[in-house]
């Protein structure tokens, strides 16, 4: 996708979080990256400002969804230009001069962490410390100078804040990946979109969600991914989002949200864009 030269784009987490990679591989390095502390403040950067786009992750193919991001999302008003599609490769980074044989503590986000399960059971002697990115336990253990100190993180962390590789692909499963949508406060829809995603509430009736679906389903029109979110300050009511193999610029698409219109509450359509491929580079 071509953006303007220079454009901003926040991302949740430090520099070298694997957000930032994920930016750099769908816009290229002419971009302007704006790292931003929680997933709020990233949500929050254009409104602020400071940016010009946001790149957030919507899931990752072995831990599902990342709910917070979904959420902002929705509330955002934000719409979706685009999406990538990286592989996390996770690292044992350390500081210059550390070796395998003396880190005694690892630091990483949660996640992280959890996806180096066989790693850690084959040295039980390391004490797995959570932090709150996976960027920025690289730059901290780099920083500390502290040699039995490593963290997990990617391979641009480390090229960022000088630290050393001792171990590489630490993931217990190598189809490991990550989705990020391209967001932007204007509604964009290129000629060759072939993605739609949308978000709608249902009347607690039998066969709501049945009928929603059978515009679409009707029409030939693919499923890719249908997920239920809880609509905060509304106990037991749910959004219902939904990824569909179809572009809005086709009309019979535009009869079936027609139609779904009727059936649901609250109709949203996040985007119309095109679809990532999975990017099948093992470099982090």
């Amino acid at each position: 996708m071509n953006v303007a030269k220079n454009a901003r784009v926040a991302f949740q987490g430090e520099r070298g979080a694997f957000s930032e990679e994920a930016a750099v591989r769908l816009l290229g390095e002419g971009i302007s990256l704006v790292p931003r502390p929680t997933f709020e403040a990233a949500f929050s950067a254009i409104r602020d400002g400071v940016a010009d786009y946001i790149l957030a992750p919507i899931e990752n193919s072995l831990a599902g969804p990342v709910h917070r991001s979904f959420d902002l999302l929705v509330d955002s008003r934000l719409n979706i230009l685009a999406e990538v599609i990286i592989p996390i490769v996770h690292n044992l980074i350390a500081a210059p001069g550390a070796s395998f044989d003396g880190i005694a503590v690892v630091e990483s986000h949660p996640v992280a962490l959890a996806q180096c399960e066989r790693f850690f059971s084959a040295h039980p002697r390391l004490r797995r410390i959570a932090t709150e990115d996976t960027a920025g336990s690289v730059r901290d253990v780099v920083r500390s100078g502290d040699r039995s100190r490593a963290a997990i993180a990617g391979r641009r962390a480390a090229e960022i804040y000088g630290g050393v590789i001792l171990r590489e692909h630490l993931e217990d499963n190598r189809e490991n990946y990550t989705r990020f949508l391209l967001l932007s406060e204007s509604a964009v829809v290129p000629e060759n979109a072939d993605k739609l995603s949308l978000v709608f509430q249902l009347d607690h009736r039998p066969g709501a969600l049945y009928h929603a679906l059978e515009p679409f389903a009707r029409r030939n029109v693919n499923l890719m991914k249908i997920e239920s979110r809880p609509v905060h300050g509304s106990p037991w009511q749910y959004r219902f989002y939904l990824d569909l193999q179809a572009s809005r610029r086709d009309p019979e698409v535009a009869a079936a949200l027609e139609e779904l219109k009727q059936l649901v509450v609250d109709l949203r359509i996040l985007g119309s864009y095109v679809s990532a491929p999975r990017s099948d580079s093992k470099k982090s």
